[in-house]
């Protein structure tokens, strides 16, 4: 390939396509330019290769694709003055170039600057090819902030310009003497992109000037369509169990749904607001291969009674967080509808509502299955494929030593000794599995209070797990966004008990509050959540009990929420 810009010094990595999971021979690769002082763009003004700086973004390559054919030469007749350069040239055309057209769609071979911020507001600038997918980035995110590789790590698209209406309550205009309106700014629409979809071409379909940005973050429940051991489709909202009486597992659920290649038709009744009012009224949808419908009627499903809503494979769906607060929905269960025709501005946004979580996340499972089928089961199975393989790069490392040439040895006197006694080894032996025996039974004892308290009071701030001192109402808000999944955690501080701690876990869609209190008995400190019942030396050691078992909660410990620094 021919281009001017040079690295000082380069990195290749083998990034798997999306292909490749498919026997494909495509390949794509990521370089990342030094880290070196200077401002971000400065470039040598000599004739030799410009010199990269730290501030450059990333560059990744999607699959990797055919030159573009060279454009044809003009021939040797002279030129003729064009009157009208304009309509010629779009790149330079003031009308076919108007911002209000939007970026038009990712040209083949060139790279594209993408943007991707942190749960904290941080913001890092990567460069992509066209076909760089979302899977990708987010590995080579995971590999630069150094985190636990996982098929959890998902990025999401926000859109912070689509408001959904006014607060409840609120006014067109202000009158004299009227409270200012809240500055704080409303929680954005937002939906996880899929493995396969290209960050290029949804990026591209941002109307220009709006504050629309992905955000790198954990989302377990992208994949719990296909893992879930409850069943995310009620009996009551499947048509075809409705239809045979009888019920139906999950998994068989998913299996025929693959099988046949359909959508799953889900019905059930939704909160809709009327268009140019805040009046919600309740109508029973329908969801069928043609699209969404609701009925007129009641729950008739008369074709007389049913009218069109919403074409899904030409659509968005979107999460609406804090709806009830802010927009004046029924329930906090809320999600939207945009069409791609959409760009900016509310006109054409459907916003609706469901009776509780289950229903809504029935909805959503139905309304991805609708519109990416089977493309979903293949990415959860590269998923899968992608966490079996070794962490490392390269052929698997060999040892050094085999275990046959090793040999016991003595190091009680000034100099060691080997043991070539079979009675004395094995003596050896266990003195050594003695040793390591009273050490881990000392990491697991009760602290004395004048030596180990103040290490267990404090140990546990290392964990990825602990959030320090956030409110109940973050902490609940943190959880949904990474998944209502069972088993979903996080440890914070108190805020009624200075000295306590609270384990925040998710279980069937819902996030309860465990009280961790420290208690003291004869001059050691240790942990409980029930009443001295169960005691821990630290924090750390009652989280990891508790992933292994139960106790007094009502599952284990599975997924523990994380904020990483971009």
């Amino acid at each position: 390939p021919t281009g001017t810009r040079t690295p000082t010094r380069c990195q290749t990595h083998s990034l798997p396509t999306d292909n490749a999971m498919e026997g494909g021979a495509q390949q794509s690769s990521l370089w990342e330019p030094p880290e070196q002082d200077g401002g971000p763009g400065e470039r040598d003004g000599g004739e030799g290769p410009p010199e990269v700086k730290r501030s450059q973004p990333l560059f990744i390559h999607g699959s990797s694709r055919q030159p573009p054919q060279e454009e044809p030469r003009a021939s040797s007749l002279p030129s003729i003055p064009n009157p009208f350069p304009e309509l010629c040239s779009p790149s330079n055309s003031p009308i076919l170039s108007s911002p209000t057209l939007g970026q038009g769609p990712p040209r083949e071979g060139t790279s594209h600057v993408v943007k991707v911020f942190g749960e904290d507001g941080a913001c890092r600038s990567l460069e992509a090819s066209a076909g760089t997918t979302a899977r990708q980035l987010c590995e080579t995110l995971v590999r630069r902030t150094r985190a636990l590789h996982d098929h959890s790590w998902a990025l999401v698209e926000l859109h912070q310009h689509l408001a959904l209406g006014e607060r409840p309550g609120g006014h067109g205009g202000a009158r004299p003497g009227d409270p200012p309106a809240p500055t704080d700014p409303l929680p954005p629409p937002e939906r996880c992109l899929e493995d396969h979809e290209s960050v290029v071409e949804v990026q591209s379909s941002w109307a220009p000037g709006t504050d629309s940005r992905f955000v790198f973050r954990k989302n377990f429940a992208k994949y719990e369509l296909f893992k879930s051991n409850t069943s995310l489709f009620p009996e009551v909202m499947v048509s075809s169990c409705l239809e045979a009486n009888k019920s139906m597992a999950h998994s068989e659920l998913i299996q025929n749904f693959l099988n046949s290649g359909s959508c799953p038709e889900v019905q059930g009744f939704l909160q809709l607001r009327e268009a140019g009012r805040k009046v919600w009224k309740r109508f029973h949808f329908s969801l069928r291969r043609s699209g969404l419908y609701y009925s007129t009627k009641g729950t008739s499903k008369d074709p007389r009674h049913l009218q069109y809503f919403a074409d899904l494979t030409e659509s968005n769906i979107y999460y609406v967080t804090q709806g009830k607060k802010l927009y004046g929905t029924p329930t906090e269960f809320g999600f939207c509808i945009k069409p791609h025709k959409v760009r900016s501005g509310v006109k054409g946004l459907k916003l609706l509502c469901s009776e509780d979580e289950q229903s809504r996340s029935c909805w959503m499972a139905a309304f991805r299955l609708f519109k990416y089928g089977m493309q979903l089961y293949r990415n959860y199975q590269q998923a899968q494929a992608r966490l079996s393989q070794p962490p490392w790069i390269g052929p698997t490392p060999l040892r050094s030593v085999s275990d046959n040439a090793l040999v016991a040895m003595d190091f009680s006197g000034c100099t060691g000794r080997v043991i070539e006694n079979p009675s004395e080894v094995l003596t050896a032996a266990l003195e050594e599995a003695q040793a390591w025996r009273k050490k881990t039974t000392h990491r697991y004892s009760l602290p004395t209070a004048c030596h180990s308290s103040p290490l267990s009071a404090a140990i546990h701030r290392t964990q990825p797990w602990f959030h320090g001192r956030i409110s109940r109402e973050d902490t609940q808000q943190l959880i949904g966004r990474q998944g209502l999944v069972d088993g979903v955690f996080l440890v914070r501080e108190s805020q009624r008990n200075p000295k306590g701690f609270v384990l925040s876990l998710c279980h069937l869609q819902r996030i309860k509050h465990y009280l961790i209190l420290p208690s003291e008995e004869e001059g050691r400190l240790y942990f409980t959540m029930d009443d001295g019942q169960t005691r821990f030396a630290d924090l750390i050691q009652l989280v990891e009990f508790h992933q292994i078992n139960r106790g007094i909660l009502p599952c284990k410990l599975r997924h523990y929420c994380t904020c990483v620094a971009l």
